[in-house]
């Protein structure tokens, strides 16, 4: 684990855990696809993996195909049931983020979990998902 990606995990974890309520608000309905102005798709691309399967400890992106104009990816992973990873970077132009997730957090220092990323985008009314991919973690 590099020192760069943990400090960028850790930041984005405390800047996901202070914009919880317009996350939460955002997810509720909990559809693929929320009313708004743009639409999308992600997919995984596993970038360290040897045998095709994401391992905890390892590196993703995903290729994003969408309408909106400064969209985000927010990846969260849980472990029965409890947060253990968050992480989110921009997919625009001029985004200070190189758009790579580590499969690890403070909290998550091993094992299997499972993962979901969404296409996100910042409204007056708070996030709004347009998107979203889910893969599970191997140890």
């Amino acid at each position: 684990m590099s020192f760069k990606h943990a400090i960028g995990l850790t930041s984005a974890l405390f800047l996901s855990l202070s914009l919880l309520s317009g996350i939460a608000d955002a997810a509720r309905g909990g559809a693929h696809k929320t009313s708004g102005s743009g639409s999308g798709s992600l997919n995984l691309v596993l970038l360290d993996s040897t045998d095709s399967l994401a391992h905890w400890g390892q590196h993703v992106t995903f290729n994003v195909t969408t309408t909106l104009s400064s969209p985000y990816v927010d990846l969260q992973c849980f472990q029965n049931g409890t947060l253990v990873a968050e992480g989110w970077e921009g997919y625009f132009a001029g985004a200070l983020s190189d758009r790579i997730f580590g499969l690890y957090s403070p909290q998550w220092t091993g094992g299997a979990a499972d993962c979901t990323a969404y296409i996100a985008y910042q409204t007056n009314q708070g996030w709004q998902r347009v998107a979203s991919t889910s893969f599970h973690v191997s140890p």
